[in-house]
């Protein structure tokens, strides 16, 4: 009954229907379903969904309601690392196909189909450009002919966007043109200066798509050869001043992708750099105190930085232990079967390890099981905390799971943040 009741009421949607939003997966085996969003500058809102067939395809009916804009197809989780954008012009069908390989290609939707085309003879262009730098790059009559050949290919396909959403995507990523020859050393530092000069941050069509932070993270990582702080510092502050004269609310997501980039790169210094000098302002500015609570806390649980200083048990804080060379900082739960699996190896491990004490603090509900569980653990320093994930020490320890290991040295600052108890098992053998 209920079937028949969906079906009665999707049924004037369908009449309606204008456009489709359809393509073909490969290998077919690996996909089951494509989600559809429509995309937006504050994130996405889910549209649809539509299961493959046996062959990879699937197909997604839009009514006339549907807006004209950037939209994104999820094909696996996680859906923020397993997606693409189209444009969808209101004017008509979107087909695709799509495989790891070879990405996706579009063969409906003239939108699409001249951005693609666009970015691959850009792609050309520059290949070529790379191969008269690495040839030497002093033929000053064949530089000019590649960057004629550049400006052209810029100018042909501006005309040919005029009046479509793409033209947004063309202009924005307009590249840099010496007017006079330029060495290697000259185009590079052009090209860094000019990177940006072409984007409008405040775009909400360009907000809505993948193409800013795409340019934002490929400039800070891929500019350059060279993964040194000293480069990644510049290529960040140039991206902090390409966007500095933009609302606070602009500014504010673009540096945490850095940050947030930084992070997962386990790169410490970079990613307070950012915070320090400019995320951690605008978090205040803005009133997002969850962003600050987030900065904060990673700066003061950063490799280098000293424990925060908290009381363990009644009369014994961590500052106060003293004896030891090594302090193994655990944060665990007697409901967590990772933790259970993993403390009698912790155990097994610093029976043979000396100078070094374990504080296994438990993040609990109540104290049942876990009075009965720290028993397995006489020569652990233990501790309690109440509230679980209510717990204050989640936050300032930046606690995202359990368990979470800290190494200190004797002055209890951060020297190690092993990701499980094989990281920590590694740590302590490199330090024997």
């Amino acid at each position: 009954m209920k079937k028949l009741i969906v079906a009665f009421i999707l049924l004037p949607t369908l009449l309606i229907a204008q456009h489709k939003i359809s393509g073909t997966f490969s290998p077919a085996e690996d996909y089951t379903y494509a989600f559809l969003y429509e995309a937006t500058p504050d994130g996405a809102n889910y549209v649809n969904r539509a299961q493959l067939d046996s062959l990879g395809n699937f197909s997604l009916s839009l009514d006339e309601t549907a807006k004209a804009g950037i939209y994104k197809i999820v094909y696996a989780i996680p859906p923020e690392e397993n997606n693409f954008d189209l444009v969808y012009n209101g004017k008509e069908d979107v087909h695709f196909t799509f495989s790891l390989d070879e990405g996706v290609n579009f063969t409906e939707s003239s939108e699409n189909k001249l951005w693609d085309s666009y970015l691959n003879s850009m792609d050309v262009v520059n290949q070529t450009i790379s191969n008269f730098y690495t040839k030497g790059g002093t033929d000053k009559t064949a530089f000019v002919s590649i960057f004629k050949t550049l400006k052209d290919t810029q100018q042909s396909y501006e005309d040919l966007a005029k009046g479509k959403l793409v033209e947004a995507f063309i202009k924005a990523n307009k590249p840099y043109i010496p007017e006079a020859y330029e060495d290697l050393s000259a185009y590079s530092k052009s090209l860094k200066a000019n990177f940006f000069k072409n984007i409008d941050f405040n775009d909400t069509f360009l907000q809505s798509s993948s193409l800013i932070t795409d340019r934002i993270t490929g400039f800070v990582f891929g500019m350059s050869a060279k993964t040194d702080n000293k480069t990644y510092i510049s290529h960040v502050d140039i991206v902090a001043d390409a966007i500095k004269d933009n609302d606070a609310k602009v500014q504010s997501p673009l540096l945490e992708l850095l940050w947030q980039e930084f992070k997962r790169r386990e790169n410490h210094d970079m990613a307070n750099y950012i915070s320090d000098k400019y995320l951690l302002a605008i978090a205040k500015v803005t009133g997002n105190k969850i962003l600050e609570q987030q900065l904060t806390s990673y700066k003061n649980t950063s490799i280098g930085a000293i424990a925060p200083d908290f009381e363990i048990k009644s009369n014994l804080k961590l500052s106060e232990l003293k004896g030891d060379n090594f302090y193994v900082l655990i944060f665990w739960s007697s409901g967590c079967g990772h933790c259970l699996n993993e403390l009698p190896k912790v155990k097994t491990l610093f029976d043979n390890v000396s100078d070094t004490k374990v504080i296994a603090y438990g993040l609990e509900n109540d104290s049942v099981n876990w009075s009965e569980e720290i028993k397995k653990y006489p020569d652990f320093v233990h501790g309690i905390g109440l509230g679980k994930w209510e717990n204050p020490l989640v936050q300032t320890f930046a606690i995202v799971a359990t368990p979470t290991y800290f190494v200190l040295d004797a002055s209890k600052k951060i020297i190690a943040k092993p990701y499980d108890f094989e990281g920590l098992e590694a740590f302590f053998k490199e330090e024997k």
